[in-house]
């Protein structure tokens, strides 16, 4: 029986979705902060005759993400999604959508995969000094954006510094960055972020600046101050030679994300 899930069913979508944290990182977060009771955001769960939660469908805005461990109601959760707007994304671990997806009745308009990866251990870490990387500030984040945009495999990435500054400011997101003679060259950030789990994104090194270090220096800050935290790391990549630098520092593959766009 599939239903919408409020703040009385918390308890039992925690017990699903915190088993994982890595592969629930947008669903915990979402929960943790808008909760149940937002007009942007609704959960859907799907419960077995006993009434055990085995499935949840997330919405936030025009995304879905849906989680199970095993089987789940997939077709009434696909009608779920039909019922919305155009321009609908449906992300998920492959194993789950790959149940959704026959079942949508709008047309896909493309969908990507990638490599899913875990960290959770400190051991691979290089022991290097991180002293030149810093935590970015908001007076940094005009800097920032130029050199995301002078990094080839961002140069057409829509970046909202609002968005971001929102996520700094709400503990979300965060920021490490390298300087050459006050110009930002190098950074790693998170996104997503939430008590247990973040996400680690926009990786990346200017040209110039290259050969240096640079990158591995700040996603090495980054990883040791998250793992210090307690909280478990995960990221995407397309690349194998970026996984073959991601394992080396300890990151494990747990399966292939999938992004679908309907059209």
């Amino acid at each position: 029986m599939i239903r919408q899930l409020t703040s009385r069913d918390n308890d039992q979508c925690q017990k699903l979705i915190r088993k994982y944290p890595a592969e629930n990182l947008f669903i915990i977060g979402d929960i943790e902060a808008f909760g149940y009771d937002q007009p942007f955001q609704t959960l859907w769960g799907d419960f077995r005759e006993d009434g055990s939660l085995r499935a949840v469908l997330l919405r936030y805005e025009k995304n879905f993400i849906p989680y199970a461990e095993d089987d789940y109601d997939a077709e009434g959760f696909a009608k779920l999604i039909d019922t919305a707007e155009e321009g609908i994304h449906v992300s998920g671990l492959k194993q789950v959508t790959d149940q959704i997806l026959p079942h949508i009745q709008q047309p896909i308009d493309h969908t990507r995969e990638m490599f899913y990866a875990k960290c959770n251990s400190k051991t691979n870490l290089p022991s290097i000094l991180t002293n030149r990387v810093r935590l970015a500030k908001e007076k940094d984040l005009s800097g920032w954006k130029q050199l995301m945009l002078r990094i080839p495999e961002f140069e057409h990435a829509e970046i909202n510094l609002d968005s971001k500054k929102r996520n700094m400011d709400k503990g979300v997101g965060r920021l490490y960055i390298i300087e050459e003679a006050g110009e930002i060259v190098s950074t790693a950030s998170t996104t997503a972020e939430n008590s247990i789990s973040a996400m680690i994104v926009a990786v990346g090194t200017l040209e110039k600046a290259k050969r240096k270090g640079y990158a591995t220096l700040c996603l090495t800050k980054l990883c040791r101050d998250l793992l210090e935290e307690g909280k478990e790391l995960c990221l995407f990549y397309d690349n194998p030679a970026a996984g073959t630098i991601y394992k080396r520092i300890g990151f494990e593959d747990i399966g292939t994300w999938t992004m679908s766009k309907l059209r």
